[in-house]
């Protein structure tokens, strides 16, 4: 094994008080929430067994941690009842409509703005698509 993957390598515990790997070097059976969501399951309460290491220079802690569940464990996802869709209708149509103007966009109003562009640029018109006039 690299010398970078032995300093992520702690199956033990011992070093950083949980099981730790390298990346892409987890025991069979451990998945991560995205790979369990994958497979159509979730954590379920389960507490993290362990966790995959890869040392980054970028980080302020010097590694990226992804924390590892037993897929044993795991429970299937609940499914989608229909008032959580339309919770979640409702909710994506008020990202859609512009506080201001009241009007209902077929895309989600830009949070740096806070409402659509026609109401947060109100000088510019369409015609001219933001540039100055020329006469």
């Amino acid at each position: 094994m690299a010398t970078a993957y032995s300093k992520c390598y702690d199956p033990t515990g011992a070093r950083y008080g949980i099981p730790t790997y390298p990346w892409r070097y987890a025991p069979d059976g451990l998945a991560t929430r995205r790979q369990l969501r994958a497979k159509g399951l979730r954590p379920g309460g389960q507490p993290v067994c362990a966790q995959l290491m890869l040392r980054h220079r970028g980080r302020k802690s010097g590694a990226m941690v992804a924390y590892l569940y037993r897929e044993d464990l795991a429970k299937p996802v609940r499914p989608m009842t229909s008032r959580k869709w339309g919770a979640l209708a409702l909710a994506m149509l008020a990202r859609r409509t512009c506080p201001i103007c009241q009007v209902t966009y077929s895309y989600c109003m830009p949070t740096s703005l806070g409402c659509c562009v026609l109401c947060a640029y109100p000088d510019t018109t369409s015609a001219n698509c933001g540039s100055p006039r020329r006469g």
